[in-house]
């Protein structure tokens, strides 16, 4: 039986995106320092975005404070942040990640700072299908000491599935439209939410419960 050439290449694609997908195997992260500091408040600044998308960092902003709060923290505001480092003189985001996190302490009076950064961010087209990539660095420090206290790393990867309607033309014309419509305009946003929340709530992984948790009251 002849094999075609282009189903392997398809094969081998899809089943590469089916590794990227897997979660990576983590052990149970050290708490000690966390426990110690004991934070209540988390300040969030403006992330470090790697990527091409220049709009990245804003709409992953809009994504972070919402699973850190319902862990039990209190977020300051980060529009209004953004704000007020710009009028420290601290408007580029690699500023901010380079300065004394004591300084950003004395400006908003935080019990510790959470720096992200944007590795991914892009939607790839790979035989007629788009995949949307995102890949986040979380650092939790210390707004007393600048020692850190917690980190994460999260990766995700979506690839619409198209659904056979037993026509195989049809089938490839409905998957090189969905392709197009997905690399034209790639829908971000639930991946960062689901990469952000897998981060703070993963067990063993994840930021401990915080003094405002609906557990604590």
């Amino acid at each position: 039986m002849k094999i075609d050439g282009k189903l392997i290449a398809t094969m081998v694609v899809l089943f590469g995106l089916s590794i990227a997908c897997r979660p990576p195997v983590t052990s149970t992260q050290d708490y000690t320092k966390f426990n110690s500091e004991n934070p209540r408040s988390i300040l969030i600044v403006p992330v470090v975005n790697k990527s091409v998308d220049v709009t990245a960092s804003d709409y992953f902003l809009a994504t972070i404070s919402k699973p850190v709060a319902e862990r039990g923290y209190y977020v300051y505001p980060v529009n209004l942040v953004k704000r007020v480092l710009e009028d420290d003189g601290l408007a580029d985001a690699n500023l901010v990640h380079s300065a004394n996190p004591k300084r950003l302490r004395d400006l908003f009076g935080s019990d510790a700072i959470l720096y992200i950064t944007i590795d991914d961010w892009t939607a790839k087209y790979a035989v007629l299908s788009t995949s949307v990539h995102v890949a986040f660095k979380y650092s939790l420090k210390s707004g007393k000491t600048g020692e850190e206290l917690w980190s994460a790393q999260e990766s995700m990867v979506y690839t619409p599935q198209n659904s056979s309607t037993g026509n195989p033309l049809a089938d490839l014309l409905s998957a090189a439209i969905t392709a197009g419509v997905t690399k034209a305009a790639p829908n971000y946003i639930p991946l960062a939410q689901q990469a952000n929340g897998n981060a703070v709530f993963r067990v063993n992984q994840g930021l401990p419960l915080g003094p405002y948790a609906l557990k604590n009251k």
